[in-house]
């Protein structure tokens, strides 16, 4: 569990010192919905379902988002990390963000295929399964990021699954 401040008036005992770990700690925190009271996680799995929702439907636009963010996550990640001076803040939530853009990657989904995409995802990144798990485990801005990326992947092949299986129309 992190101790990691959750409010934005708490920022004030963490001042930022440069533009580029301002830059950091917003896209680490999705815009600062990280800094929620409570659950930053799931709040920041809604903001992936929103940007899903908002992207063009092109797997091509969605596979460059899925690489942008893993890109921008592991580096803003690792800042805020640096800036917080603790491993895995509760405030990063891009994490989060990615892993719903990976749950929902090319599968014909409507908004009750998002919502069970969402609740697997939540999850699967809650219990963490095996390796998931591990790869907490890597060091900075990768590490924070790589579970949350294997919960999308364990989420996406479970609704596949269930679409193949169940007799429900996701669209």
């Amino acid at each position: 569990m992190s101790l990691a401040p959750r409010s934005f008036a708490s920022l004030v005992d963490h001042p930022v010192r440069a533009p580029s770990t301002a830059v950091a700690l917003a896209l680490a925190t999705a815009g600062g919905v990280g800094l929620a009271p409570w659950a930053p996680g799931t709040w920041g799995s809604a903001v992936g379902v929103l940007i899903w929702a908002v992207l063009p439907a092109s797997p091509i636009v969605h596979a460059l988002a899925i690489v942008v963010l893993m890109l921008l996550g592991v580096w803003s990640a690792g800042v805020t990390e640096r800036h917080y001076r603790t491993t895995d803040p509760g405030v990063i939530v891009i994490d989060e963000v990615l892993g719903m853009l990976l749950a929902l990657f090319l599968i014909p989904a409507g908004w009750v295929g998002a919502a069970a995409a969402f609740l697997l995802f939540r999850a699967f990144d809650v219990l963490k399964p095996y390796p998931a798990n591990r790869l907490e485990r890597l060091r900075g801005g990768l590490g924070v990021m790589s579970d949350d990326v294997l919960a999308g992947v364990y989420a996406n092949v479970a609704l596949r699954l269930l679409l193949l299986v169940l007799p429900v129309r996701l669209a």
